[in-house]
């Protein structure tokens, strides 16, 4: 993995000057979400990745080393990669605005560094990249992070 010190200060310091750059109305590149639905949508795995929420792994046990050794690569997210976990359909909307929807994930984002602040150590399930440490979740919620950027041509 490349650089952890610049993907934590993307992740705190950078990633929602970016969100607040993109305009609600962007249309996607690829995929399905809108603007705010891809923000609540990140809220959502930072909650994962935080320990907050959890989902058993889904990826079958032999095929994690190969999962993992991508997430630690510089490699990007395909466009479309599918997820399992997510509907056909987007779900809706939880915030009335984009500010709202940015604010939760920022709390999120907070959340997660304040965790493994504390605990170190900690190991928290993914549901496709199996048990992480804090730099694997770093990376992946980097590399999550500037797949959804791109996906609506967003700075980063």
């Amino acid at each position: 993995m490349e650089n952890l010190a610049a993907k934590i200060t993307f992740l705190k310091s950078e990633y929602i000057p970016a969100l607040m750059q993109l305009d609600e109305a962007t249309a996607a590149k690829w995929g399905k979400m809108n603007v705010r639905q891809m923000i609540e949508h990140m809220a959502d795995y930072v909650r994962i990745a935080s320990g907050r929420t959890y989902y058993d792994v889904v990826t079958p046990t032999d095929q994690i080393p190969k999962m993992q050794a991508f997430l630690m690569s510089e490699k990007p997210f395909r466009e479309n990669t599918p997820n399992p976990l997510m509907p056909e359909v987007p779900v809706a909307l939880k915030h009335a605005g984009k500010e709202a929807a940015i604010e939760e994930l920022q709390n999120e984002i907070n959340h997660f560094f304040e965790v493994y602040q504390a605990e170190s150590d900690k190991v928290t399930a993914n549901p496709f990249f199996g048990m992480l440490e804090f730099d694997q979740q770093v990376q992946l919620l980097h590399k999550h992070a500037t797949h959804h950027l791109r996906q609506f041509g967003g700075a980063f």
